[in-house]
């Protein structure tokens, strides 16, 4: 059965997650007519914390929702810390709050990722969105692309973006990339409540904890109600890639027996744990094949060591919608566009962020001395202003005009 697109979308975005509805949200300020498909029957509260960095809180704010996601944000007001994995001692620490704004004119926030997506969802009209529609083809027919639904439905638009994830069902009409790979490393996400986390962890810091072949991340999300735990370790045959799979308290516990009890109590609170399986994949050499293009972990999926998972998502998103504002250009001209503007920068996060495990699980040793006594050294606020200074709409702005578009 065919279903015509509501409002007579001329865009279909496949995945509902943070990069399809961000791309429904910028696409709709400039003016574009979306419709988005998501498999899930409903949006709840599935997922973790992660980082929201200055890049992509001002592109929010030109979405007008910052204010909703500022509700249950933590600002970083206090700092980044680095803890030794043994007895915490702090490696290195950096005030986060005044200084952020300063040099990039935004804070860094860490969110659930609930909190997040609402946002988000709130620039757009709520029947934008399709619930409960799994994308099971794609096929690119002249100037139309048609696409399937698990549920024997079809729908055709003129553009189709696949923001449907790392094993994303729309990459298969735009590239014959090889399947992702498992990186042996899975990752515990849990959420424990404030008021029974020890005080420094209730602190608006970003810790990291290093360690031998493992690290550990906790900070504070949902207006300090809860405390986001994240712990990366080695894993040979946890295959399981969900949200919402679950994993044993016990079994994280254990791989952390010989560290620092103070990380202890905190996992001790913890009333569930989630448990990701890592996958990683070579970066693409194009996201874009006529009307079809790739959005988000579809296209650049990274391994979350800089977090920066969502901020390119979200990056992607305004640079689409800009290079398909013009109506005099044609849509597979801005697809192209597109690309241009956001391979080279995404594909340079991807793989800065996965080459980082190595220098976060160095076993004890000459070269993890080295590392830790580096950080005395250290600015990483301003070391990664290529990452937070970064105007993707300026960018592709002035991509235009050197173009002379």
């Amino acid at each position: 059965m065919y279903e015509a697109p509501r409002e007579g979308a001329d865009i279909v975005v496949i995945g509902g997650g943070i990069g399809g509805i961000a791309a429904a949200a910028f696409l709709r300020r400039v003016g574009r007519r979306v419709r988005v498909y998501e498999q899930a029957r409903e949006f709840g509260a599935v997922g973790a914390g992660l980082v929201v960095s200055p890049n992509a809180v001002r592109l929010i704010r030109r979405l007008g929702v910052l204010p909703v996601l500022e509700r249950m944000a933590v600002p970083l007001q206090a700092a980044w810390e680095f803890r030794r994995w043994s007895d915490g001692t702090v490696l290195f620490s950096q005030e986060l709050g005044t200084q952020c704004r300063e040099l990039y004119g935004e804070d860094y926030l860490v969110a659930h990722r609930a909190d997040l997506l609402a946002a988000l969802l709130a620039a757009i009209d709520p029947e934008t969105v399709v619930l409960g529609k799994r994308c099971t083809g794609i096929e690119q027919r002249g100037d139309t692309v048609d696409v399937r639904f698990d549920d024997g439905t079809s729908t055709t638009a003129a553009v189709v973006i696949g923001a449907d994830g790392i094993h994303s069902v729309v990459a298969s009409a735009v590239t014959t990339a090889t399947e992702p790979e498992f990186t042996r490393l899975c990752a515990y996400r849990c959420l424990v409540p404030a008021d029974k986390a020890p005080e420094f962890a209730r602190q608006p810091v970003h810790t990291l904890w290093l360690g031998p072949g493992r690290h550990v991340i906790h900070y504070p999300i949902s207006g300090g109600a809860l405390v986001n735990l994240v712990a990366i370790v080695p894993e040979t045959e946890w295959l399981v890639e969900s949200w919402s799979a679950e994993g044993r308290i016990e079994d994280l516990r254990s791989e952390f027996t010989q560290w620092d009890p103070r990380l202890g109590s905190i996992i001790a609170e913890a009333p569930s744990v989630g448990r990701w399986a890592l996958f990683n994949r070579e970066p693409l050499p194009m996201w874009v094949e006529g009307s079809i293009a790739l959005l988000g972990d579809a296209a650049h999926p990274m391994l979350p060591f800089l977090g920066q998972g969502a901020a390119q998502t979200i990056e992607d998103a305004a640079a689409l919608a800009l290079c398909l504002a013009d109506r005099d250009a044609g849509l597979a001209e801005g697809l192209r566009a597109y690309q241009d503007a956001r391979i080279e920068r995404a594909t340079s996060v991807q793989l800065r962020s996965n080459g980082r495990k190595d220098v976060n699980h160095l076993p004890d040793g000459p070269e993890q001395r080295a590392r830790d006594a580096s950080f005395a050294a250290a600015n990483p606020l301003r070391h990664n202003e290529w990452l937070y200074a970064h105007d993707v709409e300026k960018a592709v702005t002035e991509i235009d005009r050197s173009s002379g578009l």
